[in-house]
């Protein structure tokens, strides 16, 4: 009897014992009260009578499926989004709400769909990064009585619909189309104020423009299927000492 006894106390005692990971904590109740945090390690709560709940301390990610959400300027966009989070009040994320995994990933989607609508497409595109830090800050907030710490909200993916892409390549395309306009036309400015200087130049020694003509007719003359139909100045006859002038 004597034995039977010392083998169920030491039964009770080992169903007792209880380890906690290093990147655990436990939450610990007593006939259904809570009664403190257990650290990691080895850990002893009295069956029956006590019970607890390991949470986890580690970063943990929530994927956000994609959300379908109206821009300011009324146009349909589906976002994708993922949030990194991390309990830091182990006692609260079992005290004051029932599943935070679960209600973290709602309030996410939640409060993306609402920032979303606040903002317009071209904001949207150009300015992801500011947008999903006030997500963040606003789930953050949010999850803040929970013992939840939100540490980074990122936008993974944003789908438009095909006719709105197609307006924006077009879009893009007159852009560039523009910019190439403006390019050329800058520099056919340049290039006449560079012709404007060389004729200045040459103007000023009779000389290097009669050197400059003959160059000219060189590089011509480098194609022999090329025929040259050429009227040459009067300075450039003066120059090869014949005379001109009209016959009296």
């Amino acid at each position: 009897m004597i034995l039977a006894i010392a083998f169920l106390l030491v039964l009770y005692i080992l169903s007792g014992i209880k380890v906690v990971s290093q990147y655990e904590k436990g939450v610990k109740f007593t006939l259904g009260r809570y009664s403190g945090l257990m650290n990691p390690g080895l850990n002893f709560v009295f069956p029956i009578f006590q019970t607890f709940v390991k949470v986890d301390l580690r970063t943990q990610v929530v994927d956000v499926p994609y959300q379908e959400a109206l821009t300011k300027d009324n146009i349909s966009a589906k976002i994708n989004a993922v949030v990194y989070y991390k309990v830091i009040a182990p006692d609260k994320a079992v005290l004051e709400i029932k599943d935070y995994k679960y209600a973290v990933s709602q309030l996410a989607q939640t409060t993306m769909r609402n920032i979303i609508g606040e903002v317009e497409l071209d904001e949207l595109l150009a300015n992801r990064e500011k947008i999903a830090a006030k997500i963040s800050s606003i789930v953050d907030q949010a999850t803040d009585p929970w013992g939840i710490k939100i540490e980074i909200v990122d936008l993974k993916d944003i789908q438009l619909p095909e006719n709105m892409k197609r307006v924006m390549a077009k879009q893009a395309e007159a852009e560039r189309e523009k910019r190439a306009v403006i390019i050329k036309s800058q520099g056919d400015v340049i290039a006449s104020l560079n012709l404007q200087k060389a004729a200045k130049n040459l103007s000023k020694s009779p000389g290097a423009l009669h050197l400059r003509t003959l160059q000219a007719l060189n590089d011509i003359s480098s194609d022999p299927n090329t025929k040259i139909v050429l009227a040459v100045p009067l300075e450039v006859l003066k120059a090869w000492g014949i005379k001109t002038g009209k016959k009296k």
